[in-house]
C-alpha cells in the first residue's frame, strides 16, 4: 500500500492495502498462475478433488460483486459447490481504501476459517451502502455482529503487514493475470469478466463435467 493510501485509511477510520494446442497450454498456463500461492492463505471452500475450479477477485465495494454474492453464489454452492463438482476460491481485489478495509475485517473475523470468512463477506455485501458511506461505524459494526469488539477491529485495521500482502497479491493479479475490475472469475483457468446470472455460469460449468 502507498503511502496516499496509507494517509487516506487513517484518516478515513481515525485509527492511529496427444499434444495439447496452443489455447490449450495458454490455458493451462493461465490455470497454474491462478493456482500459484499467493501473500494471504487462500479462501476456498469445496473439495480439493473437484473437477472444477472457479477463482473469482471481488472487491467489497463492487455492487455487481455484491449482487452476485447475493443471487448468485447460493445457487452455485447448493448445486456445485456442496456437491463436490465445484471448488471456489474468493480472491480479494479492492477498488478502493474502504474495500481493502472490509477485506482486512474480513480476514481478522475468518482467523483462516473460510467459512467464518465468506460469512463476514456476506454481511458487509449486505451492508455495502453503508460501508460506502459510514465506513468505520459500519467496521466496527460488522465486526460486533461476528464477535469482535470495537478495540479488536481497531487493532486489526492498524495491521500494516496485512494491507502489505493483500496489495502484494492485487499487483499480481493485474501483472500476472491481467485483472483490471471485479468481479472476474477464472473457471478451469478461462478468464470470464463481469458478473453473470446463475443460468450462464451453469451453462459454462456443464461441459466442464462432462468432460
Amino acid at each position: 500500500m502507498n503511502v496516499r493510501h496509507r494517509i487516506a485509511f487513517t484518516v478515513l477510520l481515525a485509527f492511529a492495502s496427444p499434444a495439447f494446442s496452443g489455447a490449450a497450454i495458454a490455458q493451462s498456463a493461465i490455470a497454474a498462475a491462478v493456482a500459484k500461492p499467493v501473500s494471504l492463505p487462500d479462501i476456498a471452500i469445496g473439495s480439493a478433488k473437484a473437477p472444477i475450479t472457479l477463482t473469482e477477485y471481488s472487491s467489497m465495494s463492487c455492487p455487481h460483486c455484491a449482487a452476485f454474492g447475493q443471487n448468485v453464489f447460493p445457487m452455485l454452492r447448493s448445486k456445485y459447490i456442496d456437491t463436490g463438482k465445484v471448488r471456489f476460491v474468493f480472491r480479494e481485489f479492492p477498488l478502493d481504501i474502504k474495500a481493502a478495509a472490509a477485506s482486512i475485517l474480513a480476514r481478522c473475523i475468518g482467523k483462516g476459517d473460510s467459512e467464518k470468512y465468506l460469512s463476514a463477506v456476506e454481511t458487509m455485501f449486505k451492508l455495502q451502502d453503508r460501508l460506502m458511506a459510514q465506513t468505520k461505524d459500519t467496521l466496527i459494526y460488522a465486526g460486533k455482529q461476528h464477535g469482535m469488539s470495537e478495540q479488536d477491529v481497531e487493532t486489526c485495521e492498524k495491521d500494516q503487514a496485512q494491507f502489505d500482502k493483500l496489495t502484494a497479491d492485487q499487483q499480481y493479479a493485474v501483472r500476472e493475470l491481467k485483472v483490471t475490475s471485479t468481479p472476474t472469475f477464472f473457471l478451469n483457468g478461462v478468464r470470464l469478466q463481469g458478473s453473470m446470472p446463475f443460468e450462464e455460469l451453469e451453462e459454462r460449468i456443464k461441459p466442464l463435467l462432462r468432460k
